[in-house]
């Protein structure tokens, strides 16, 4: 019998073909004995397609049946579509997590705050450190990125390295932590990188992104000049931004009011870190009412339109704290996730309303990405010099533009994959060679539904063309017992021809009994699935949707 060999493997169970939900796992070993270890466990936010749910979650299955196997989880940054899903997910993996101090910090303060949380087995790593998970041996090496404490991971086996980047970009003067380890890249490229698992969320995008610190400048400038109140909404986890404009509101004589839970807590672990030393404590949204209205800023949540977040309801005046008026200006230090500018717009639209003065990227440099666009890009190849790069963190447009790219820079091997493809590194030819499990996971409520089940797309049916409830008496002859009950929701009252539905409903359950032969009316289900068919086809002849049907008989 022939020696199993050992394999490097990779597979990505979400972000590849599509930004957010992040998760990879790296396998090594035998195929029927690898070791593994994750990199991310993040979420999505659901769309128009998943009503009535807010978060999108990785299918984990595959890696849970293998959860024997599974050395560690590996976090490079504390963003949402990178560590959103491991307190859910956690309990089904049970393996220990490695991270920075800052993403601990977050990680331990949600799950303060979230009753009945699991206790994770949080392991710190700072930036720079390294751990060894036999036979992976992984470094953390600092990278610029619009959160404190983002990481590349070396990922270093017997059968040669893999760079995973994460989410990063070259910024010299971040403004809040340190800048990409270019040298430490170099040296890397150096011993010899065999693959390369890159950022591509910018590959479409030529030049280098502007500095945090350019933002910095441009947010001062903005504050400095405001004549009334001024807000301003970024993503809670930008710490350089918080401090850019606490920095700002202090030169301006002005106090700066934190508003919003996941503000305050991200403010909270930054502070305990280091990150906003040297600034004036900050206030609670309950004194915001009793400062001039030129000596505050006020720093919110709700810069991707959610509803329930501060921006929102100040926008809508339903802030028990926060209001604005006529005079009052409002950043936006952010940029538009893709499916969420028509709930941006909404409140900006709410705002000019007022009278408030609105100010987004598009009139002023007040937000960067922490994505690299090509001119970054280029100078990873130059430093990392990989064998073989299989693009990931993107859409399928931004997969192709990096591949594209990454020909151009002479790369050996340039890999396609989308999540569920196990893509082989080493030995022999590297490509996708299996397929496990994958699939997206939604959180609907307080349950977690897999998107294959029938609760979305019912819902989705009942959103286009609503539900019609009948319930019908038969004796056990098979004859009508009392007045057939019909109830809708979502459909119009009256027909084009001024008939009202829900009498057209019950004259056509009549018909049908009467039409049916008496012993088929005898049979419950029978009379069920008649009765289903007959109304949704003569409520489409009325309307032209064919609404959802529950029929209830009870034989009395």
């Amino acid at each position: 019998m022939a020696p199993r060999t050992d394999g490097l493997v990779f597979v990505a169970l979400g972000g590849l073909g599509e930004i957010g939900r992040n998760l990879g796992l790296y396998g090594f070993g035998p195929e029927d004995r690898r070791k593994w270890v994750m990199v991310d466990c993040g979420i999505s936010f659901a769309g128009e397609e998943a009503p009535g749910v807010d978060l999108v979650f990785p299918d984990i299955r595959f890696i849970a049946e293998e959860r024997r196997d599974l050395l560690g989880i590996i976090i490079t940054h504390a963003h949402e579509d990178h560590i959103g899903a491991l307190a859910k997910l956690w309990p089904q993996l049970n393996a220990p997590v490695y991270c920075t101090p800052f993403a601990a910090g977050l990680l331990e303060t949600r799950r303060l705050s979230e009753p009945g949380a699991p206790k994770i087995p949080l392991h710190t790593v700072k930036q720079g450190g390294r751990i060894s998970l036999p036979p992976f041996d992984i470094e953390f090496i600092p990278v610029a990125h619009s959160i404190p404490e983002a990481n590349a991971l070396a990922i270093r086996t017997p059968l040669g390295t893999v760079l995973h980047t994460g989410d990063w970009k070259i910024d010299p003067t971040p403004f809040v932590g340190v800048p990409t380890d270019g040298a430490r890249l170099a040296q890397i490229g150096d011993e010899g990188v065999l693959a390369m698992v890159c950022d591509s969320t910018n590959a479409l995008r030529d030049g280098a992104s502007p500095s945090e610190s350019d933002v910095a400048a441009s947010l001062a400038e903005l504050i400095a000049k405001a004549p009334a109140r001024v807000a301003v909404t970024t993503f809670a986890s930008n710490v350089a931004r918080i401090r850019a404009v606490a920095e700002a509101a202090a030169k301006a004589g002005r106090e700066i009011v934190v508003v919003g839970r996941a503000m305050d807590r991200v403010s909270g672990v930054a502070g305990e870190l280091g990150y906003l030393d040297g600034l004036p404590p900050f206030r609670t949204p309950e004194t915001y009412s009793q400062l001039p209205r030129d000596k505050v800023v006020a720093l919110l949540t709700g810069s991707q339109g959610e509803p329930r977040a501060a921006m929102a309801r100040v926008a809508t005046d339903s802030h028990p704290d926060i209001s604005l008026a006529a005079g009052d200006r409002v950043i936006f230090s952010s940029r538009a996730i893709p499916g969420n500018e028509k709930s941006i717009d909404g409140i900006v639209n709410n705002l000019v309303r007022r009278g408030v003065e609105v100010i987004t990227d598009r009139e002023a440099l007040v937000h960067v990405s922490g994505h690299p666009r090509r001119g970054e890009l280029e100078q990873m190849y130059r430093w990392v010099r990989p064998k073989i790069v299989l693009p990931v963190h993107g859409e399928p447009m931004h997969l192709a533009g990096h591949r594209d790219f990454a020909r151009k820079q002479g790369v050996e091997v340039i890999l396609s994959a989308e999540d569920g493809e196990l893509v082989r590194f080493a030995p022999g030819a590297a490509g996708v060679v299996d397929e496990v499990p994958t699939g997206r996971v939604y959180q609907d409520g307080d349950l977690l539904v897999n998107a294959a089940e029938r609760t979305v797309p019912e819902r989705r049916r009942l959103g286009f063309a609503g539900v019609i409830s009948i319930a019908v008496a038969l004796t056990d002859k098979g004859e009508l017992a009392g007045d057939v009950s019909v109830g809708t929701s979502g459909l119009p009252p009256v027909t084009a021809d001024g008939e009202i539905f829900d009498e057209i409903i019950g004259e056509t359950v009549v018909e049908l009994l009467e039409s049916l032969p008496r012993a088929r009316r005898r049979d419950p289900d029978t009379v069920v699935n008649a009765v289903e068919r007959a109304v949704r086809a003569e409520v489409q002849r009325k309307w032209g949707k064919k609404p959802t049907c529950h029929v209830h008989v009870l034989i009395v």
